[in-house]
């Protein structure tokens, strides 16, 4: 037997007592009959991929630990060994729309002509004033309008606006813009309800630093030309002393809150030079400025009314009719019995009589809701309308306060109330006969006809009655 004979059977031998077991690796990274595991480079390579999978599988873990569920989450994907397309959820057809350059939402921009005004040639050709291609250019110029101005949305569509509606949106949008500009300027420099524009808002705050005022409060009235809030007052100073209790009256810098407003002040002679119907500023301030005047007036008659503190622009610092915060009552609101309310009727025709013939003013604006009732007796308020007997219509705004007056207390059981005629005579001194409304109302017109004629020509004020019977007396401004 040759020795090669021999290898043989061994082999054989070899076979029969050791089969050979066939594995087969799983994982993707074995494809097949097409891969080779002759070689050692092959199966190394193998081996390493298998390790990296293991190795971004601990990452995924570890990742997935560290962030938990946290909105803010980190990601070790630099870090990773392998990064296989089998890891990936999305399909082939799937597509990420950030990823694009084209982007299906946005409007297609409309082809530009060139300087020449016209592209193609022969019978294609296309101007700049195609209907088309304008219709389409001002479909993109609406992206320039205002954020305010809802355009639509016209995805999917080839939208075509003509010039004529185009010029009408774009009037539109611009009159709506400058619409909101107006009315937000507005808000920001007008005083309207409770709220005070940042001007005044910044005179206050210099009146608390500068200690007149410790602290403000909040509003304790609102009325048609003012709003008042309450303050507790500083240090008292040498010429001027803060009470403890000090109420703030802030006119309204918006003269739609009361449009009669110039009729009070224009035909004032102490104010007819200075008035401006242009200056809305100015003639708040000026409004203010009467208003401390006449209260000035008042006071030095010994008239029950608010003292005046300072007046700072359109502000009015007064001193407070109230206790602890609370205003006083007005006499509208009050319950008054039959002894008071007799008592209050008294004061009101001395307070009247005074405030004419004393301070020579008329209130202009008397009635139950400008009294207040405090300490047992009547305070006047709300004298910024007030104007002079020899206003061209004070003897009327003196004839409506006596009809207010009369008709209240007339109402409220009080016999001895006066109607507006005799209530008139009797503050005034006229002594004006009539039988009737209509008659006293024109000899009241025929007087201040006559007094306005006088200073047309004179340039001086008189005082068409006189309690003696004497001719009226004149006097200069």
């Amino acid at each position: 037997m040759s020795e090669q004979l021999a290898k043989e059977l061994q082999l054989e031998e070899e076979k029969v007592a050791f089969p050979e077991v066939v594995t087969v690796a799983e994982g993707p990274f074995i494809t097949g009959e097409n891969t080779d595991t002759a070689s050692d480079l092959m199966l190394a390579q193998m081996l390493q991929m298998e390790f990296d999978r293991e190795y971004d599988a601990q990452l995924r873990r570890e990742e997935k630990k560290f962030n938990g569920d946290s909105k803010v989450s980190i990601s070790f994907e630099n870090y990773r060994k392998v990064h296989p397309y089998e890891d990936s959820d999305s399909s082939e057809d799937e597509v990420d729309w950030q990823d694009t350059r084209h982007d299906p939402y946005r409007a297609d921009k409309p082809t530009t002509t060139p300087k020449k005004g016209f592209i193609g040639k022969g019978k294609e050709i296309t101007t700049k004033h195609d209907e088309v291609v304008c219709g389409r250019k001002n479909t993109a110029r609406m992206e320039n309008f205002g954020p305010d101005f809802q355009v639509g949305d016209g995805i999917g569509m080839d939208l075509k606006l003509s010039n004529q509606v185009f010029n009408a949106l774009k009037q539109h949008a611009y009159s709506e813009e400058r619409r909101s500009a107006r009315l937000h300027e507005k808000k920001e420099h007008s005083t309207a309800e409770k709220a005070v524009d940042p001007k005044t808002r910044l005179l206050l705050y210099k009146m608390v630093n500068a200690g007149i005022l410790e602290t403000i409060t909040g509003c304790i009235s609102t009325g048609k030309e003012s709003v008042v809030f309450h303050a507790f007052g500083g240090k008292t100073g040498e010429d001027n002393a803060v009470p403890p209790e000090c109420a703030l009256k802030v006119f309204k810098t918006t003269l739609n809150e009361f449009k009669n407003r110039d009729k009070y002040i224009k035909d004032d002679y102490r104010f007819k030079d200075r008035f401006s119907k242009l200056n809305p500023r100015k003639v708040i301030r000026m409004w203010a400025e009467k208003e401390m005047h006449n209260l000035t007036r008042m006071q030095k008659a010994e008239i029950p009314c608010p003292q005046v503190v300072m007046l700072k622009k359109h502000i009015l610092v007064m001193s407070f009719i109230g206790h602890d915060q609370v205003p006083a009552p007005k006499l509208k609101e009050v319950k008054l019995n039959s002894e008071d309310m007799k008592k209050a009727y008294y004061q009101i025709l001395h307070m009247m009589q005074q405030l004419y013939k004393e301070c020579s003013l008329v209130h202009a604006d008397l009635s139950e809701y400008n009294m207040l009732w405090h300490d047992g007796k009547v305070w006047l308020i709300d004298v910024s309308q007030s104007v002079e007997p020899t206003h061209p219509h004070g003897l009327e705004f003196l004839f409506r306060d006596c009809r207010n007056v009369s008709q209240f207390f007339q109402k409220g059981g009080v016999s001895e109330a006066l109607n507006e005629r005799e209530l008139f005579n009797a503050v005034s001194g006229l002594n004006i006969a009539a039988d009737n409304e209509a008659d006293f109302l024109a000899e009241i017109e025929a007087l201040e006809k006559m007094n306005e004629d006088h200073v047309q020509k004179h340039g001086k004020k008189t005082s068409p009655f006189s309690s003696d019977g004497d001719p009226p007396i004149i006097y200069n401004e």
